[in-house]
């Protein structure tokens, strides 16, 4: 094995890389090989090994490649005539050094201790019986995280806007970051364990309960959902039986999921679901609304949950889906309401947020459909006479969704002279927040500071963008959202169906 260095480090510090010749039965995780990608040879890391069908399989991530391709393959395409690279040996923890460096305690701290500890005394002897005390010797009974204990927890992963993404910043496949506090107070109190926690993430489906290894290791290999087949691009606590399944093939109107064809037959032979199980909200000859309360329809609810979570590595996934409700966009045929995409949305923001998670389904990307969904939700939020903005961190594909649809609205209403330029018109006339405005006109460059004021100044190069993409979209038509058909009152719950069913 030679020693090499590494260069690539933050600070441009010289990393010393250990290399050497490897065999199958050396490979180990944090390895870095060159594996077949695509016909060409690309460095990827060993993320996780297994055995499947009783051969080795090893999941890895390509160098500089987005995470959503990280993929399961198998031995023989990796090569094993170059050099791999090998992990980093784990350095000796420094705070144990440096305990066994401290000296003895003084004579004068001795005497210190005491007086502290005879005080001490004094205090609790003068406190009531009452008082709960997490003192040595007594067991402090655990607090409860949100409700009941042992409840169960979809977990995910993290991604924000193309960045590194934090720990903390994980989102919910219905909720949000403000969650990813109450799953980390959660957490249990003893040592955390990383291959514990990723066996218990990879093999038996309970969630891990530490937020930085979420969504490591994608599970499935392929589902088939109506006439498409897709490859899942993350992680979805699915049950541990179907990850052995080639396919998994998911019934794209009650959306429950079989891993045999056989099994998938007879259901199909039985299901009469044809659409979302909600009511039709709006309709035109293109696309059909449904809205779905969590708390009436859960298991649908909870299997979209999952579905959507192979697609979204940002959002963390609670099983409770009553406090939601579900907006399904479908197209129809003659066969029914096919499921295009969705996004759900809190029955009581405290921040007022329109859209809590949001999902065009790989199959249908690409074609226009997440603007009509971001333009749903606004039209949603202006029916209720709020402003909306969606919840925070965005995905990387949730991110540039909404910062196309904010810059097409503002500059269409500044170009037309519908509203003055002026940031709390623009919000008020789009349903949008005054600092989703302000974030998009920073973005396109538009504000100036003239006599002591922001100024919003519609720029050439805006004005020869905006009429570039007009033009590209004469050619291939543009879908809108008529706000006529929209037949819909804003929803009134109770208490109780606002909360946590925990």
């Amino acid at each position: 094995m030679a020693p090499r260095e590494n260069s690539n480090e933050p600070g441009g510090t010289p990393v010393p890389v250990e290399t050497g010749m490897a065999t199958l039965a050396t490979l180990r995780i944090g390895v870095k090989a060159f594996v077949e990608k695509d016909g060409e040879k690309r460095k990827a890391e060993i993320l996780s090994i297994a055995t499947r069908n009783r051969n080795p399989k090893y999941y890895v991530h390509y160098e500089e490649f987005n995470k959503r391709l990280d993929e399961w393959v198998a031995a023989d395409r990796i090569d094993l005539t170059r050099e791999v690279e090998w992990p980093a040996p784990e350095k000796p923890e420094k705070k144990k050094a440096a305990t066994n460096q401290k000296s003895a305690p003084s004579k004068s701290d001795q005497k210190n201790l005491k007086r502290s500890r005879s005080k001490l005394d004094k205090e609790l002897s003068a406190t009531p019986e009452s008082t709960n005390l997490n003192l040595p010797g007594k067991a402090s009974r655990p607090p409860r995280a949100g409700g009941k204990e042992n409840k169960d927890i979809l977990i995910t992963s993290e991604v924000t806007d193309g960045s590194t993404p934090k720990p903390d910043d994980e989102e919910m496949d219905l909720v949000d970051v403000q969650d990813a506090a109450a799953a980390a107070k959660a957490a249990p109190s003893e040592r955390y364990d990383r291959d514990v926690e990723i066996e218990k993430l990879r093999t038996s489906g309970s969630m891990t309960q530490n937020q930085t290894e979420i969504s490591r290791v994608r599970n499935l290999e392929k589902i088939q959902m109506g006439k498409f087949e897709v490859e899942p691009w993350y992680f979805s606590p699915y049950p541990i039986d179907f990850v052995d399944s080639e396919m998994v093939y998911i019934c794209e109107f009650c959306l429950n999921y079989y891993g045999e064809v056989t099994e998938f037959t007879r259901h199909r032979a039985k299901c009469t679901l044809l659409h979302p199980p909600g009511n039709e909200i709006y309709r035109d000859d293109y696309v059909s609304f449904f809205e779905i309360d969590g708390r009436r329809q859960r298991t649908w609810c909870r299997n979209l949950c999952l579905l959507s979570k192979l697609f979204l590595d940002h959002k963390t996934l609670y099983y409770d889906v009553d406090p939601f409700l579900f907006y399904c966009m479908c197209t129809r045929d003659e066969h029914g309401c096919h499921l295009v995409g969705y996004f759900s949305k809190e029955k009581e923001s405290a921040e007022g947020y329109n859209v809590a998670c949001i999902l065009t389904l790989p199959q249908y990307q690409r074609k226009g459909f997440g603007k009509l969904l971001i333009d749903f939700s606004y039209l949603l939020s202006k029916r209720e006479n709020k402003l909306g903005s969606p919840e925070k961190p965005l995905s990387d594909l949730g991110l540039l969704g909404y910062r196309a649809y904010w810059q097409e609205v503002i500059v269409d209403m500044l170009m037309d002279g519908r509203v003055e330029a002026n940031i709390e018109d623009i919000g008020a006339a789009a349903g949008m927040t005054t600092n989703d405005v302000l974030h998009t006109l920073q973005n396109l460059n538009m504000l100036r500071y003239n006599k002591n004021q922001h100024v919003i100044v519609l720029t050439d190069a805006v004005i020869a963008q905006r009429e570039k993409q007009k033009a590209k979209e004469k050619i291939k038509g543009r879908r809108t959202i008529d706000p006529d058909r929209l037949i819909w009152k804003p929803p009134v719950f109770s208490a109780a169906s606002r909360t946590w069913n925990w």
